[in-house]
């Protein structure tokens, strides 16, 4: 037996089992494409009965300047009649303020609060939200984050779709911009990560739901809200989001996530370090500050998103070597199989890129992104280990592992 042969045999051994996962994923990913769980289904809905109830849009913001402008003028164009939108500034030292006023001279169309206090167990977002709900009129209260931006049409869609549903809450995956190289090269990889956690179908499931929200687009049912004690029982929360969503399911609620499907966008950072310190919050709460599962969720990154496909490329490469050479052994068969897993990851790939609404050119760097989140991971359960504190809304947390 040649050396050739051998090593066929050992690729091939890796080969079908990578092979078999990547089918796997493009059949899950054909799954949650088949429900379409996106707003465009509210889009021609009719209003709810009783006409449409008036909603209370609340915006916290700290330092927001390069954005600000964008978030405000998607409210001022909603199809919507009754909006009460409402930016709370947290402590505020640049232009925010200033750019928000010469949107609306007159203060006829924009709540605009300047917060210049947050008590010492609140962390800032939240207490800017919770000042927010004291100044808010509406029927409805949606929380939006200062760096998303919404299509005219997404809040008639939310409100119509959780009417219609008759859910407690209503969450939006946003669309994420791409303007930077860590954009294009990690945050697809962050983002399919944290929805392997908790897929759209599991979070939707009526019987038995898997309780997920992103506090860049929540919809609440007042009375729902209220019931669960509003952003005071969530104040000591990474990531409130999920809290939220876990204290609706508690207390027998639904909640719903929805693709934003290209009508609600959000530019989450503005460079590489922030993505790194917001990233590593976001997955330490969403593995339940386990150590374990995050260093669980890294190894997965670097198998299946470098290791596999590196040896598939190599089998392919190897066995058209050997069929051609006419060498003994299973050239034709990992040829074929390589050839077959790595199909099934471009097209699983290219399948979630156009749902995310994202470049094509994400899927050509989908090793470099999974090598860069699986250190995120692992610094975070490094963290987690050592007790180093992590930063979050004005606040220091010291977080204990699980």
């Amino acid at each position: 037996m040649t050396v050739l042969t051998i090593l066929s045999w050992v690729l091939l051994s890796v080969a079908v089992p990578s092979a078999a996962w990547w089918l796997i994923v493009l059949v899950r990913v054909g799954r949650v494409a088949s429900t379409r769980p996106t707003i465009r289904r509210g889009v021609d809905l009719p209003a709810p009965d009783g006409g449409w109830p008036s909603v209370s849009v609340i915006i916290p913001a700290h330092n927001e300047e390069r954005v600000i402008e964008r978030c405000a003028r998607s409210l001022l164009e909603q199809k919507y009649p009754a909006l009460q939108p409402i930016f709370v500034l947290d402590r505020c030292t640049d232009e925010t303020a200033a750019r928000l006023r010469a949107l609306d001279p007159g203060g006829e169309r924009l709540q605009i609060i300047e917060n210049d206090s947050c008590p010492q167990d609140w962390a800032g977002k939240c207490n800017a939200a919770r000042v927010g709900v004291e100044h808010a009129t509406g029927d409805l209260l949606l929380f939006m984050d200062a760096d998303t931006s919404a299509g005219p049409d997404v809040i008639r869609s939310a409100v119509a779709l959780l009417r219609s549903g008759d859910l407690s809450l209503l969450s939006l995956l946003s669309t994420l911009t791409y303007e930077h190289d860590f954009e294009y090269r990690s945050q697809p990889v962050a983002a399919m990560a944290l929805l392997s956690l908790y897929p759209p179908d599991m979070v939707n499931n009526a019987k038995h739901p898997r309780p997920f929200a992103n506090g860049q687009f929540m919809l609440f049912d007042r009375p729902w809200y209220e019931r669960i004690g509003g952003h005071a029982a969530v104040k000591d929360d990474l990531l409130e989001d999920i809290a939220f969503a876990r204290q609706i399911n508690w207390k027998g609620g639904r909640g719903n996530i929805l693709m934003a499907d290209g009508l609600f966008t959000c530019s989450m950072y503005s460079s590489l370090e922030s993505f790194r310190r917001g990233w590593l919050r976001i997955f330490i709460e969403s593995c339940r500050r386990k150590p374990g599962r995050l260093r669980k969720l890294a190894f997965r990154l670097l198998l299946t998103g470098v290791i596999m496909p590196l040896c598939m490329v190599i089998g392919l490469a190897l066995g058209v070597v050997s069929a051609i050479q006419g060498e003994p052994g299973p050239g034709l068969a990992l040829a074929c199989t390589s050839g077959g897993g790595l199909l099934a990851q471009s097209l699983a790939l290219a399948w979630m890129c156009r749902m995310g609404h994202q470049p094509i050119r994400t899927i050509f760097l989908h090793p470099l992104g999974c090598l860069e989140v699986r250190g995120i991971l692992r610094r975070a359960a490094e963290v987690l280990l050592r007790g180093e504190p992590v930063v979050w809304g004005g606040r220091q947390y010291v977080l204990e592992a699980r």
